[in-house]
């Protein structure tokens, strides 16, 4: 007589086994950005600014409620 199939199964021999580490591994370093030695200069004419920008925050005044 043949076995059954039993389908699949996760593998539990030792070398299958996920290796259990007592000290977590350090974590990356963020590397810093190169400026090529000397940071670099706001352009000359300004940055770019929009000229309607203004009006998409201003913010209306506040209307005064009377008490009743």
């Amino acid at each position: 007589m043949e076995p059954e199939d039993e389908g699949c199964s996760t593998p539990r021999r030792h070398e299958n086994q996920i290796a259990v580490m007592s000290v977590p591994p350090a974590a990356p370093k963020k590397k810093r950005y190169d400026y090529g030695g000397e940071r670099p200069h706001p352009p000359k004419s300004g940055f770019f600014q929009p000229p309607d920008l203004e009006l998409l925050f201003v913010v209306p005044p506040r209307r005064r409620q009377a008490c009743a």
